[in-house]
């Protein structure tokens, strides 16, 4: 998922929990974080899962979660004026999030 609004350093905190782990595990860990990051990992786990069974036919029971990684995306910067004259810089962080999934039947 490109774009997401949250920084790569919170959602890297998320992803960590769940790297290495069966993709419905991992759904399910996720479904009760309360991280706002967790929504959004577990909206690309969603996507790449379905992905998965509709493009390749794979089964989704077998599906484990190899590679998952948060990049910095683009900072929107913008500028607050404050007192005596000068501005404060504001910054508001994104993530590209990365999940690949591989097939290892049980």
């Amino acid at each position: 998922m490109k774009y997401t609004g949250i920084s790569a350093q919170k959602t890297r905190l998320v992803i960590n929990e769940i790297r290495g782990r069966r993709a419905e595990e991992a759904l399910t860990i996720l479904s009760y974080m309360p991280q706002s990051a967790a929504r959004v990992v577990s909206k690309t786990v969603k996507s790449a899962l379905a992905n998965a069974v509709e493009n390749f036919g794979y089964d989704a029971k077998d599906m484990v979660i190899t590679k998952i990684y948060a990049d910095d995306a683009p900072i929107r910067k913008w500028r607050r004026f404050g007192a005596r004259g000068r501005f404060k810089p504001w910054q508001r962080r994104s993530s590209h999030i990365t999940v690949v999934l591989e097939e290892r039947p049980a």
